[in-house]
């Protein structure tokens, strides 16, 4: 990870989200406010020209900046969460570059930022459901003998894909669903869904370019 491939993420996670905007609502219509997807798009929108607006000397502020506009632009419980999950792992990454290790150890840290603020635990239908898994994934694939971040991105995005996913069956205990008890059963969690979005973000941006092919005329 570097701070080319850190903006890069972090852009292409804002591009996810508006293309999901519609879906994140629609999740969060069943068993919330209704205001995921909306919300979340609004400051990724912010985040946007916060970052273009940035001479980052490090990824940690490319993550950190991300974080502290979320917290100041979006409403309800997923501007902090995501700011301070971001903003955590910012803090562990003062360097121009991180290695694989690195970078994983910035994800525990942002999953434990995400745990304090709400409190959530595995199994809470929330998106620590995805994140966990996530960052077990990439942590796992970064232990390899030979680690490649593009693997280890992508085993997280598969993880927090199907995370998000297994969170269908489970009854809300944390955050605005918890209030319907065994009504929240049978709805796939919005948080853990556009946390998935975001790891998917970051597997799709370690992708090699491919290359462009020009054609006689």
């Amino acid at each position: 990870m570097d701070i080319p491939l850190a903006l890069a993420w972090l852009r292409e996670t804002a591009a996810a989200v508006e293309r999901e905007q519609t879906r994140l609502t629609e999740l969060d219509s069943a068993i919330g406010d209704g205001d995921h997807g909306s919300n979340l798009a609004r400051g990724f929108a912010a985040v946007l020209p916060a970052l273009d607006a940035l001479a980052p000397a490090s990824v940690g502020a490319v993550l950190t900046k991300a974080g502290s506009t979320l917290i100041s632009k979006v409403g309800g419980a997923s501007g902090p969460l995501y700011g301070s999950a971001l903003r955590a792992m910012g803090k562990t990454l003062p360097g121009e570059r991180a290695t694989p290790a690195e970078f994983a150890a910035a994800l525990t840290a942002g999953l434990a930022a995400v745990q304090s603020l709400g409190g959530a635990q595995p199994g809470d239908k929330t998106l620590v459901d995805a994140w966990g898994p996530a960052t077990a994934a990439f942590e796992a694939a970064s232990a390899s003998p030979a680690p490649d971040f593009r693997t280890a991105a992508r085993a997280a995005a598969e993880a927090a894909e199907q995370a998000a996913e297994a969170t269908t069956p489970l009854q809300a205990r944390k955050g605005r669903a918890s209030y319907l008890g065994p009504r929240s059963i049978g709805h796939q969690d919005p948080g853990a869904t556009s946390t998935a979005l975001l790891f998917r973000a970051l597997a799709d941006v370690t992708e090699p370019t491919p290359p462009t092919v020009s054609h006689p005329a």
